[in-house]
């Protein structure tokens, strides 16, 4: 039985009364757990939910996100995270082409999801998680809605058999903003989600009395599976915060007794800036996952005087990989400071030339990657699978180098790519909105240095022959396509842009022209 979900009537069996899920005042035991996740699992299936079927959940971190996965697992289907902090436009095109067939949201979400839902043939169901938040008024008391309490009410006593899977069948679809126009759909297999949860587990030791703050998004792979599904597999319990607080993760550390936490870049700078930090009792914490960008000796060292009995693991994985390929151990964490360690089990790491052949060691090149961990390929994209996936690896476009002892070193970034307070940010993407402005003839765009998030995007167009625009006037029709955080806070305007002699924008050299003043108007 390799279903994901029926790893809740392992622990059922074992430790029934523990408590498994916890935020703020709500608790859910094993028990709780399981009987709710059978009765939403039936629901769904009475809703004409069925094996392989696309399940979408727009949700902030909440007991719910993961009551859903337990039971869209269990019938068979796919669930379907969606970043909350998209734009309207891109939840479409993402639910569109996954060709999803419900949705699960929350009352924030619900206008915007009633006007999408008028564009997608295929969204046959749309599931409010808290419809009394939202009043029996407007879109959510629209009669096509379903009560999530209700549906739960409607299957007390629930009892569903797991589905039987095998190992490469479908268990989520992740969307990443790769080097392309438009986010990819990245095929996550049980037996991708089983190598995972295994690795970390091995690697962490990961047991039942571990408990993970998930303070990142469960919609990306750090807040999910850096390790909170290996820790929920292991037998241990999660902690969610609905949003990141700095000053409320420290909090729940110190309540919960918190022993590991992923934090991406921009959320350790927010930890180590909280004023009264010291105060608070962080000495359960054995483990802090990092990741995204190289860490400074100076921030490392802050890091372990903040959790004085952890070390800071910092990783290198990918969405096509469920996150943690690599992770940096505790008796190298200045010995090989800049290096985001060695491979967990059953993850093999080449780096290759050009030709796909092997380098020597200490050679740069580009990283792939081999094992169960690995994706199967991109949703309904055969291109970007071929290009991907090559003899058995998977490139992942980052260029590194391995040293002699066998760490792994990154390099530079996939190519284009802007990495902002933890989100990928896909210059193409961006771009595109860009050429979709009637005075735009060209744009280009790169990132810029930012002391909070890291990067944040800059851009630079080429207005047509008389034709011009304004900053504001640039930047509202971006916010109304684009996610906020993928909006450029500059905007540059240039005669022409650099280019090679075969055509291609000399990123490179954008990236080099100084930052002068505020954006410029156009």
């Amino acid at each position: 039985m390799h279903n994901f979900a029926s790893i809740l009537d392992y622990h059922l069996a074992q430790r029934p009364d523990a408590v498994v899920v916890a935020q703020d005042e709500r608790h859910l035991t094993v028990r709780q757990l399981h009987a709710r996740v059978n009765q939403l699992a039936e629901g769904l299936a009475d809703l004409g939910i069925r094996r392989g079927d696309v399940v979408g959940l727009l949700l902030y971190n909440r007991p719910e996100f993961l009551e859903l996965i337990y039971a869209a697992n269990r019938i068979g289907a796919v669930f379907l995270p969606l970043n909350y902090r998209l734009s309207e436009e891109e939840w479409a095109y993402i639910l569109g082409h996954a060709q999803a067939k419900a949705i699960v949201t929350e009352a924030e979400f619900a206008p915007a999801t009633e006007r999408i839902a008028k564009k997608l043939p295929d969204l046959e169901h749309r599931i409010l998680v808290d419809r009394e938040a939202s009043g029996e008024t407007g879109a959510a008391a629209s009669g096509a809605w379903t009560g999530y309490e209700d549906l739960l009410a409607q299957h007390e006593g629930a009892l569903v058999e797991p589905v039987d899977v095998a190992l490469d069948d479908l268990q989520r679809l992740m969307y990443t903003s790769g080097t392309t126009s438009r986010p990819k759909g990245v095929r996550i297999t049980y037996g991708n989600v089983q190598a995972k949860n295994l690795a970390h587990i091995v690697h962490f030791g990961l047991t039942a009395a571990d408990t993970t703050l998930v303070c990142g998004p469960l919609y990306h792979v750090g807040g999910l599976d850096m390790p909170a599904l290996g820790v929920l597999y292991a037998g241990g319990s999660v902690v969610l915060q609905r949003r990141f607080d700095a000053p409320s993760a420290l909090r729940a550390i110190e309540e919960h007794k918190v022993t590991n936490v992923w934090l991406a870049p921009a959320m350790v700078n927010a930890v180590l800036e909280v004023p009264d930090r010291e105060s608070y009792d962080t000495s359960s914490v054995r483990f802090v996952l990092g990741g995204g960008e190289k860490t400074p000796e100076p921030v490392l060292r802050r890091i372990m005087t903040a959790f004085p009995n952890a070390w800071f693991a910092d990783a290198y994985g990918l969405t096509e990989t469920v996150s943690g390929d690599t992770f940096l151990d505790r008796e190298h964490a200045l010995a090989k400071l800049g290096s985001v360690g060695r491979p967990v089990p059953h993850t093999q790491v080449r780096i290759v030339d050009d030709m796909g052949v092997e380098v020597p060691t200490g050679g740069l090149g580009e990283i792939t990657l081999r094992g169960p961990k690995v994706f199967t390929g991109y949703w309904r994209d055969e291109k970007a699978t071929a290009t991907a996936l090559r003899d058995g690896w998977f490139h992942t476009g980052d260029i590194g180098h391995v040293d002699e002892d066998g760490f792994l070193f990154i390099d530079d970034r996939k190519k284009d790519m802007i990495v902002s307070g933890g989100e990928n940010i896909a210059t193409p993407e961006v771009e595109r909105v860009l050429y979709e402005h009637p005075a735009v003839l060209e744009a280009a765009v790169v990132g810029i240095d930012h002391p909070r998030w890291g990067e944040v995007p800059r851009a630079f167009v080429v207005f047509r022959p008389d034709a011009r625009a304004g900053t504001e006037e640039l930047r509202e029709f971006c916010r109304t396509r684009l996610a906020k955080f993928k909006v450029p806070v500059r905007f540059d305007v240039v005669d022409e842009l650099p280019r090679t002699p075969s055509g291609k924008v000399l990123k490179r050299t954008l990236r080099d022209i100084p930052v002068v003043d505020e954006s410029t108007e156009g």
